[in-house]
């Protein structure tokens, strides 16, 4: 049997895998790493990311590891920071803070972020809440299908 270049390309296409978007709706973020690891995936397979809802700590990492035009918000959407912490249930219970995991973090912000974590007083221990509007919008792009 031979395969004509129209099929062969045919085969190609449906062979090759679909790119989704990641619809980030409730996230209160988790461990750094697989943070790291899971937008390390997306921004490799050139993926988008919308940001539709609750995007707090580990989950703000999306900023410095996806390239910023495959990022976008709608009106829900709210980001949260605050510095890194050790896991609770290596420290009996208590919140102890990182100061490397924090400043890894930063590392990974670009420079709106950190500036508007500065002009914010900083990551403390307190989540600072960016919601919807023109703070938001310096930092990253609305969703143009979205509003």
């Amino acid at each position: 049997m031979r395969i004509t270049p129209l099929a062969l390309l045919i085969l190609l296409f449906a062979a090759a895998p679909a790119r989704a978007d990641l619809r980030v709706t409730r996230d209160h973020g988790g461990y750094v790493t697989e943070y790291k690891a899971k937008y390390e995936r997306i921004r490799d397979r050139k993926e988008r990311v919308i940001i539709d809802g609750i995007c707090n700590s580990a989950c703000t990492l999306v900023f410095g590891i996806v390239p910023m035009n495959k990022v976008c918000v709608t009106p829900r959407a709210s980001l949260g920071f605050h510095q890194a912490y050790y896991d609770k249930a290596f420290t009996f219970g208590i919140k102890v803070t990182s100061l490397e995991g924090t400043s890894d973090l930063m590392s990974y912000y670009p420079d709106t972020v950190k500036d508007w974590i500065r002009r914010n007083g900083g990551l403390t221990t307190t989540m600072k809440k960016i919601k919807n509007g023109e703070d938001l919008w310096k930092i990253v792009d609305p969703c143009p299908e979205e509003f």
